[in-house]
């Protein structure tokens, strides 16, 4: 009674080694597992109700991407089935001619034309055949490359709070499996549909030659649909409980070959400790795998059983009308051929009924995700910016994260010019980042106003506000790309980045500026070799090398705003000091430089320094100011300067002054200029 129940998600059995290792089973929260159940969550009959449904969004898709090959897929599919039903009427001829009065020789000439016949259905079925797999293999790749675009130009197009919100980002995470789904979709459509057409063709011939016929088809084709549907939920539940060892197992692989692992693998004997309770779990699972074989094999047993005898019962119906006279033997012969494969179409269109059923799930994640990315995408159009940056103004301005209750800014009112060197100071979570963000465009205020040269950064073009923007981060992007194109990926739009000598130019100027050229004069192709050493023949950085080309890049980008956080956390202090001197240096007439450091001794020769402090502006002024007035800046670079003299010699005068709870804020509305 077990097997003819229907299969349900059972708590997997969890290994010691689990335990002890990750405290149970892994379950992680990423895309591929949101529909780990999928073919339990309906059966035959109500997933090919649901079929219009599932795949309507793929099909589309495939009418958008190459029409001709979506026509000749179905029309080779249907000329299939008209071939396969036909096929069976000729042979039910040819039965008929040989079963017929007169001599062998006789009724073989007679059925001549009807064996030439099929043979023509036959050659017409195998080309129908190719010319969907041809045009279904044509098909494929383009539904996936058009989902894929989709998928990415939905992503690169939202909001960056859409980015960092969870929900979206699981969203996210669910989408980028519905391109290869969309993929295997077309295939599972193609099987499905010809598995439907194969199916009805086959019932319409056997209806045309007996009525009785077609539940008789029906009753043997039943056991063995139940049984392949009952083994793939079964299998699909097997592999729900192994995937959870491959998982683990995964996981302790990849710990045992990591970069960062490997002095501990060694040294602490971490490699004997981690490949022991991967055997365990190993063997645990193998267990797991014996108990399906086991499943399978009796459910098999059972469903063959059921169908024998419902083929008894059609077989003993059958010879009860052929000896009344109902139903001649070429009838017959004919229905026994049909209903053979009847029950075999019937089985495979189990298979890739639950297959669509499961791949559609997650093509309908990637709608859902495209379709929630169009409203959270970044406006178009907007008003134009003027020509040059003169003045960017913050103004009461005040920002918050939906999953914070503090706001990160609140009431901050500061002004950046063109030609300025701008520092923003102050401790671990005083909202620097997120007035950098704010800076770039990447985050609208949600209080108060920004203003590029009094345009409303609201109501402005965004684009063009990046465009005016350059951004270098502690954590910058380092590109698996060569030397070169590392440099003048600053600026991808520019019309040099097609590799002209112009372009050439400005990266080697660009690289001289900060040093990067000394780099890649030790590189083995120079500005073509490729920085990743996951590839074949490429090379590495160390990280005070990849900053030096961080800032290249920065210098190449030529951008009206050069906003720099933490630009040199792995710089020695004389590629620090140099360092520090190329950033100002890119201040121009036209140009400001927004400066974040915690290094106090790098942002002594900025124009203006803004002091922030849980998300408010404390202090403003420059550094000779700031240290006169003896507030929170004289505290923090005070605090600085004892370390460095309890290594080198005498405390500065003032050394280990505590910092201030609270520095008066500056007046409302107060600007440097």
């Amino acid at each position: 009674m077990r097997l003819l129940k229907r299969p349900v998600p059972a708590e997997p059995a969890v290994s010691e080694s689990e335990r002890r290792l990750f405290g149970g089973p892994l379950r992680y929260d990423a895309g591929w597992a949101n529909h780990e159940y999928a073919q339990l969550e309906s059966g035959l009959l109500s997933t090919l109700r649901a079929m219009p449904r599932m795949v309507r969004g793929t099909l589309r898709l495939a009418w958008d991407t190459d029409r001709p090959a979506l026509l000749t897929v179905a029309a080779a599919e249907a000329g299939q089935g008209v071939t396969s039903a036909v096929g069976l009427l000729v042979l039910s001829a040819v039965l008929r001619t040989l079963f017929g009065a007169g001599s062998p020789a006789e009724r073989l000439h007679e059925a001549l034309p009807a064996l030439a016949a099929g043979a023509l259905v036959a050659v017409l079925g195998a080309v129908l055949a190719s010319r969907s797999t041809a045009a279904a293999g044509r098909l494929e790749p383009k539904v996936e490359r058009a989902a894929q675009e989709q998928y990415l130009h939905a992503a690169v197009g939202v909001e960056l709070e859409a980015i960092e919100d969870g929900e979206f980002r699981r969203l996210l995470d669910s989408a980028q499996w519905g391109p290869p789904s969309a993929r295997r979709t077309v295939g599972a459509c193609v099987a499905t549909l010809g598995g439907l057409i194969s199916l009805f063709a086959t019932a319409g011939v056997l209806t045309v030659l007996h009525p009785l016929l077609l539940p008789m088809l029906l009753l043997i084709a039943a056991p063995r649909g139940w049984g392949a549907m009952r083994v793939a939920q079964r299998r699909y539940l097997s592999v729900m409980a192994w995937v959870e060892h491959v998982r683990a197992a995964r996981l302790i692989g990849q710990l045992l070959i990591a970069r960062t692992s490997a002095p501990e693998v060694r040294v602490h004997g971490v490699g004997r400790y981690l490949l022991g309770h991967y055997r365990n779990m190993a063997e645990h699972a193998e267990g797991e795998a014996t108990r399906l074989a086991k499943d399978k094999a009796a459910t098999e047993l059972l469903a063959a059983a059921l169908s024998g005898l419902a083929a008894l019962v059609t077989y003993a119906a059958m010879g009860a009308l052929i000896a009344a006279g109902r139903m001649d033997l070429a009838v017959a012969g004919t229905a026994v051929i049909a209903v053979r494969a009847g029950s075999a179409s019937l089985g495979a269109l189990v298979a890739t009924t639950n297959t669509l059923h499961e791949e559609s799930l997650y093509v309908r994640d990637l709608e859902r995700f495209v379709a929630e990315a169009g409203r959270r995408a970044i406006p178009s159009g907007g008003r134009p910016l003027p020509g040059r940056t003169g003045t960017i103004r913050l103004t009461e301005v005040g920002f918050g994260y939906p999953d914070r209750e503090e706001p990160a800014l609140a009431g901050v009112s500061l002004t950046i010019e063109a030609g300025q060197v701008v520092a923003l100071v102050g401790e671990n979570g005083s909202g620097k980042s997120t007035l950098v963000k704010l800076l770039a465009g990447l985050h609208l205020p949600d209080t108060g106003t920004l203003t590029w040269d009094g345009v409303d950064v609201r109501e402005a073009d965004r684009t063009q506000v990046f465009d005016r923007v350059a951004l270098l981060t502690q954590d910058f992007e380092r590109w698996p790309v060569t030397a070169r194109t590392n440099i003048a990926i600053g600026r991808p739009g520019d019309a040099r980045a097609d590799g002209s000598v112009d372009q050439a130019a400005e990266v080697v100027a660009a690289a001289r500026y900060t040093g990067a050229d000394e780099v890649v004069a030790k590189l083995p192709h120079g500005y073509e070799t490729l920085l990743a050493r996951v590839f074949r023949g490429a090379s590495e950085l160390s990280g005070g090398q990849w900053q030096k080309f961080g800032l290249a890049r920065t210098r190449y980008r030529d951008a009206r705003v050069i906003v720099v956080d933490e630009p040199t956390s792995a710089l020695d202090p004389a590629a620090e000091i140099a360092a520090f001197d190329s950033i100002r240096g890119l201040a121009g007439p036209h140009r400001a430089v927004v400066l974040v450091t915690h290094r106090m001794s790098g942002v002594r020769h900025a124009d203006v320094i803004y002091v922030l402090h849980e998300g408010r502006l404390v202090e403003q002024g420059s550094h000779e100011e700031l240290l006169a007035r003896d507030g929170r800046y004289a505290a923090m670079f005070r605090m600085q300067a004892e370390q460095y003299a309890e290594r080198h010699g005498p405390q500065p005068r003032g050394a280990g002054t505590p910092i201030p709870r609270q520095a008066p804020p500056p007046q409302k509305g107060s600007t440097v200029t």
